[in-house]
């Protein structure tokens, strides 16, 4: 098979949720929030090599999509 063109779905991955939480110590009454902020969502990164003559490793895969990022710790 011959394969000269290939389209392809390519998407960065979402940012992670955030966390609401809020600082608890005995003695702290108001100890304010220390919750954290999700991760960053993964990146998409096409890199040519010489070992690809042809897009036919693109045409059984049409959709690339990087991962989430992770949840916010508190």
């Amino acid at each position: 098979m011959f394969v000269d063109r290939a389209e392809i779905y390519v998407r960065g991955g979402h940012g992670g949720p955030g966390c609401i939480s809020f600082r608890r110590e005995k003695f702290i009454p108001k100890g304010g929030p220390d919750g954290g902020t999700g991760g960053h969502g993964g990146d998409v990164i096409a890199e040519a090599t010489h070992g690809v003559d042809t897009p036919l490793a693109f045409s059984s895969r049409y959709h690339w999509i990087a991962e989430s990022g992770r949840p916010g710790g508190g």
